[in-house]
């Protein structure tokens, strides 16, 4: 099978260096860190009406305790996965929706905005966008009932 993969292999390299980008000059190269594709991609995703949260319920229960820590810097790239290249590349995106919004619609808000932050920031083409809905948020999810006090006011 080794033929079979030279194959692929060489296919993709060809779709590759077909791919025309401002990275790569006649003057010298521009390479991208992968956590900077995804830093944009998080900022786009969450722009869109409907995203309730990113990442898997483990993911934000850490945002939310480092949240908590003063001085922290809020994580913008959880619940993003990047692969890159040096043209292309491609985007999993792990959301949370808000009860009542299209999931659908919801989604394809994500991809046009993501497509457009990537390839704008950075000059690389976004060849997919992968969404997975981990979670609805439900209204009554930010309810937090007040704790009774048996104090007495007297002011």
């Amino acid at each position: 099978m080794p033929e079979a993969k030279q194959s692929t292999d060489s296919q993709r390299s060809t779709a590759d260096d077909s791919v025309r980008s401002p990275l790569v000059t006649d003057m010298g190269n521009t390479t991208i860190a992968e956590n900077v594709v995804a830093k944009l991609t998080g900022i786009a995703a969450r722009e869109v009406p409907g995203v309730f949260g990113m990442g898997n319920a483990a993911r934000r229960a850490f945002d939310n305790f480092t949240d908590r820590i003063p001085g922290s810097q809020t994580n913008v790239s959880g619940g993003v996965s990047v692969e890159k290249g040096e043209k292309q590349t491609a985007i999993d995106l792990t959301i949370v929706v808000e009860y009542g919004t299209s999931i659908v619609d919801v989604a394809e808000a994500i991809r046009r905005n993501v497509i457009r932050a990537v390839e704008q920031g950075t000059g690389l083409q976004v060849v997919e966008v992968n969404i997975d809905v981990a979670d609805v948020h439900l209204p009554e999810d930010d309810d937090d009932p007040q704790p009774k006090s048996d104090s007495i006011d007297l002011s």
